[in-house]
């Protein structure tokens, strides 16, 4: 590898924001781009949900009591913050100039409601949407999951159809169809956008 291709594979601080219907596969996208990537940190959500028996605290949120999520609110500890399903998901405020002084680059997990309060807030940050194929392939692979009822999959699924109906202000989309595929496509926007000059 080249001095200007290891120069685009470090990070530049860049935070990178990831929006997707649940259940169009975001976590294992995400988690295998950062296996093949390097200088990547993910930044871990905070929720006031009972962790699933795979989840583990630390690595996929921070669980925390309503208590202590509405004290980190006060305290205005949050990039953004929101009620879904009855229970409050939060994302860490961010140090882009941390993050740079390290050589990393941070990805966020934020929903479209999310992600207009961060861009706000980040006005540099670069955002990506991921769609599922179709609306029929989410249904699909929501039922496959099967860890929710079938009246929370009715919620998820209206709520991916509003997700994707705003999808066009992000920076880049990528469909989630074959995961290798969507996994290459997802590196490629990261190595491009830290091969981009800062004038």
């Amino acid at each position: 590898m080249d001095k200007r291709n290891q120069e685009d594979q470090q990070g530049k601080g860049l935070v990178f924001i990831i929006s997707a219907p649940s259940g169009t596969g975001k976590t294992t996208l995400v988690k295998r781009v950062m296996e093949e990537l390097p200088c990547l940190r993910f930044s871990v959500s905070y929720t006031t949900r009972p962790p699933r028996l795979s989840e583990k605290e630390g690595v996929d949120y921070h669980f925390i009591s309503r208590e202590i999520f509405q004290g980190m609110v006060k305290k205005g500890q949050f990039l953004e913050w929101a009620e879904v399903l009855g229970h409050y998901y939060g994302t860490a405020l961010v140090d882009p100039g941390s993050l740079e002084s390290e050589g990393m680059d941070l990805i966020l997990d934020i929903d479209t409601q999310g992600a207009k309060k961060a861009k706000e807030k980040l006005a540099k940050a670069i955002l990506i949407f991921l769609l599922p194929p179709s609306i029929e392939t989410l249904k699909e692979r929501l039922l496959g999951r099967g860890l929710d009822s079938p009246e929370t999959i009715q919620f998820r699924l209206a709520h991916a159809q509003k997700d994707i109906e705003e999808a066009h202000w992000y920076h880049h989309i990528v469909i989630n169809e074959r995961i290798e595929e969507a996994v290459e496509k997802l590196k490629a926007i990261i190595i491009a956008e830290r091969g981009k000059r800062d004038f």
